[in-house]
């Protein structure tokens, strides 16, 4: 699924500079944006419950806040790192300057696994980690949001423990929250349904009716499973679903004659997106390896997962009948491979920083909604983020066809332009 070459911060420069050289960015702008502009790195003692000691290592990386409070996700990985979270946090800037919010971009993370801590621990981490980081987060500075094995909950521990260290009430110093305690409605199904919103787009662009095609997806977690649920409702056939198998630590895809039914898998599926084998086997569900989700025989490839997903190794895989791949998930496509699917032209791809945007956005719609203290209702907010997606989905896209350019190299245009503008006019270079 990947190379231990891969660097996710080093690709994330290169596509940055791809873009500066388009926009003749000055060599200050450049020096600037191509790094984070803060670190911060730090330890987080828990008192285990078998009463050990333990240390958990955080981070937090602010790469740009030209344009408004940095904002991204919060982490928790076993084998997190700091590039990861560097080419993150840049990725970041890049998506709320192509959705157009007034945001900047920040991601964090704690090396740990949250399936091997109890409830507890997992609350003494929360709390250690707004502690630890304090004053460099809030509502006007950095505001953090659930990621990859964090939620609501997480997130609600650390907004109590940031308003008992404050005294204040400051629901907008976090996104991602329980909805009856500030959260958005539509925030789950937010990033998954900002995917097929584009996807949509992408199909109208091509003249084909969503009932007409199929997909096969990477990943079973609430990106995908709400990517799946707006497919199916648009008339989409699902014909494979697939992800990493933790007992085995690999890539197995499921998929049955007649296609996938989400609900069946739904219920033998934990927390955290893993379906269980033998149960799915069970349910008629024939499991394959290497790689079988990409190889399927369907229109719509969609990874929600994980980064480094189709490499030189295996994008010769890929049948002709895949027309579109939107990344769901952050950097799935690996630059040299991106490069030859881009050369034969036959396959639209529609970038992670467009695609996946739909989860800041509405993280955005809580943050303006906490600080209001006014809420809107589900449908709002939906009609909200089909306007602000769809938009930006035809700006990058009007703009690559215009400059004779590929979907991402609109989109990098675009964003590093926005941001490149706001620190000019701050008198940052």
């Amino acid at each position: 699924m990947g190379t231990d070459s891969y660097n996710p911060f080093r690709t994330a420069q290169k596509q940055f500079d791809r873009a500066a050289i388009i926009l003749n960015l000055d060599s200050a702008s450049k020096d600037l944006l191509r790094i984070p502009m803060k670190e911060f790195h730090f330890s987080i003692p828990v008192r285990m419950d078998d009463g050990s000691k333990k240390i958990f290592r955080g981070y937090r990386i602010m790469h740009n806040n030209a344009r408004g409070a940095a904002k991204g996700g919060i982490r928790f990985h076993r084998h997190e790192s700091v590039d990861s979270l560097r080419a993150l946090s840049m990725l970041m800037s890049w998506k709320t300057a192509v959705a157009d919010l007034p945001l900047g971009g920040a991601y964090g993370g704690v090396e740990c696994d949250p399936r091997d801590l109890s409830e507890n621990e997992q609350e003494q981490i929360c709390r250690g980690y707004v502690r630890q980081n304090f004053n460099n987060m809030g509502p006007e500075i950095d505001v953090p949001a659930p990621d990859l094995m964090t939620n609501a909950m997480h997130m609600l521990w650390m907004l109590d423990e940031y308003e008992t260290m404050t005294g204040k009430r400051t629901p907008g110093f976090i996104t991602g929250k329980p909805v009856e305690m500030g959260g958005s409605l539509g925030k789950k199904e937010a990033t998954g349904y900002g995917v097929m919103l584009c996807v949509r787009e992408a199909l109208k662009e091509l003249s084909i009716s969503p009932s007409k095609t199929s997909a096969s997806f990477q990943g079973f977690g609430n990106v995908a499973q709400n990517a799946i649920d707006l497919y199916q409702k648009m008339g989409g056939k699902i014909e494979c679903i697939s992800c990493l198998d933790r007992k085995e630590m690999k890539e197995i895809s499921y998929s049955k004659a007649g296609g996938v039914i989400p609900d069946e898998l739904r219920k033998v599926t934990d927390p955290f997106g893993g379906i269980d084998k033998k149960k799915a086997e069970d349910l008629g569900y024939e499991a394959e390896y290497n790689d079988a989700w990409m190889k399927k025989e369907v229109d719509i490839l969609v990874p929600c997962a994980i980064e480094n997903l189709i490499t030189e190794a295996n994008y010769s895989s890929i049948p002709e009948s895949v027309k579109i791949i939107a990344e769901g998930a952050n950097s799935p496509i690996n630059p040299k491979a991106e490069e030859i699917l881009e050369k034969q032209n036959k396959i639209k791809i529609i970038p992670d920083i467009l695609a996946n945007s739909g989860g800041v956005i509405c993280s955005y719609f809580e943050q303006v909604q906490s600080n209001m203290n006014y809420y809107w209702d589900k449908n709002e907010v939906f009609a909200k983020l089909d306007q602000k997606i769809t938009s930006a989905y035809v700006s990058v896209s009007d703009f690559a066809v215009k400059n004779g350019i590929s979907m991402r190299e609109s989109a990098f245009i675009i964003a590093a332009e926005r941001v490149a503008d706001a620190c000019r006019e701050r008198g940052w270079v």
